[in-house]
């Protein structure tokens, strides 16, 4: 991918970006953007994000607004890098038994452990009255929102979720600001709702983990890669009363993302079956490039480990994931869907093909 205006012949395919939040564990969807920029021949129409995705997003249309792809490459990793500079005075560090064994999990930390107790007790306008966040002031420092406003090679949307009605919003690329941002990464137990023009919003995660109706009104791509770093289906029954809270975490915020595959399915089939115009609508392929295993293994107490090493080891296993499906699926997009959706809402479970 280059820096032009609009997609040029050398870009042989063109898709959409969805990218999950899932706080520390976005550095995995740095690595898959760093490899994805790095692929010529790949134009990249859109990106739809919330949370971590969310930044992940920003960040990468400054960085193409400044030098194209090398620019966003560059924007992201200075980015994760001034994430984990500020996180190094922060109690959530792992101990040294866990530094010794390689084990990325904070859930045995005084600092962890304080904090989950904490947020279950009381709320954050007890706990934060100030509302103190220091991701607002990396984000102040580090975006400038002209050049994302002025990046018109690459459409971006950020999703948050309205407190009042529970719907998504969705906000554009000019549109967007700190406060839009922080309102798509603000999760409740931990900080204030973000007020938007009078209206307080939540993480986006809840409504739009990451939204993909977007994609069908304003790109002219039909193919929509999602980044996936929150496992739909993970084996076995949870026990203990911390694990069932993450699961059900995991379940909510994965809610929205398989509401937009019912839907684009659903339109996929009426076309299919003649009762919808192909002049009116338009069938999306979808493929899926997530952590399998690797993210698998990582506790949601890792989400908040912003150790530089971490952060290094999720964009590796990021970069590497995207090389093995850019491997496997390239001649596929524009071509087909990697991820049988009809399979996933039969119970069957996600099918990718190949």
């Amino acid at each position: 991918m280059s820096k032009q205006s609009g997609r040029g012949p050398k870009h042989l395919k063109a898709i959409n970006l969805a990218l999950q939040g899932g706080g520390a564990h976005g550095a995995f969807t740095w690595g898959v953007l760093d490899r994805l920029f790095e692929e010529d021949h790949l134009w990249i129409e859109a990106i739809s994000g919330t949370s971590a995705g969310a930044m992940n997003a920003v960040v990468a249309t400054q960085g193409m607004y400044d030098n194209g792809a090398d620019g966003a490459r560059q924007a992201l990793e200075d980015f994760w890098r001034k994430v984990s500079d500020t996180a190094r005075t922060s109690p959530l560090q792992r101990t040294p038994l866990d530094m010794l064994l390689g084990n990325w999990s904070l859930e045995h930390t005084p600092g962890y452990m304080m904090l989950d107790l904490m947020t279950r007790l009381a709320s954050p306008y007890d706990l934060n009255p100030f509302d103190i966040n220091p991701l607002r002031d990396l984000v102040e420092e580090f975006v400038d929102f002209d050049k994302v406003a002025r990046e018109t090679d690459m459409e971006v949307f950020l999703s948050a979720t309205n407190v009042e009605t529970g719907r998504v919003r969705v906000f554009r690329r000019h549109e967007i600001s700190t406060d839009v941002i922080m309102a798509s990464a603000c999760l409740p137990f931990m900080y204030k709702a973000v007020e938007i023009d009078g209206v307080p919003y939540w993480d986006g995660g809840y409504m739009g983990n990451p939204v993909l109706f977007p994609f069908i009104d304003y790109s002219p791509s039909s193919d929509i890669v999602i980044v996936q770093i929150n496992p739909i289906e993970r084996p076995g029954t949870p026990r203990t009363a911390h694990d069932i809270l993450n699961r059900v975490n995991e379940i909510t915020f994965n809610a929205s993302l398989l509401r937009d595959l019912r839907a684009i399915d659903f339109v996929d089939r009426l076309l299919e079956e003649g009762k919808l115009s192909a002049d009116s609508y338009r069938k999306m392929k979808i493929h899926v490039i997530d952590g399998c295993g690797d993210m698998l293994k990582l506790d949601a107490s890792s989400k908040l480990n912003a150790e530089w090493a971490f952060l290094i080891h999720l964009r590796d296993i990021g970069r590497n994931t995207a090389q093995e499906w850019l491997k496997k699926h390239f001649d596929d997009i524009e071509t087909r869907s990697t991820v049988d959706i009809r399979a996933m809402f039969a119970g069957i479970g996600s099918q990718h093909h190949g």
